[in-house]
């Protein structure tokens, strides 16, 4: 159940990341539904999405804690 999460996580943050402050907003939701494990793939991934679209480098501080 939980990788299905993980998976659907993704998909959203693919699909607002035109927008950086949305896309912060979910990243927030993100951190409190995903196992530890699960955080560190996904910390993987978004800074794959920031090397695309710079402006989502403001999502890093959520990142950091």
């Amino acid at each position: 159940m939980s990788r299905a999460m993980f998976e659907y996580t993704k998909t959203i943050l693919n699909k607002v990341s035109f927008d950086a402050n949305l896309f912060c907003k979910e990243v927030q939701k993100a951190l409190q539904r995903l196992l530890p494990y699960e955080i560190e793939e996904l910390k993987i991934y978004i800074t794959s999405l920031i090397n695309e679209n710079p402006d989502l480098d403001k999502c890093l501080i959520y990142l950091k804690a």
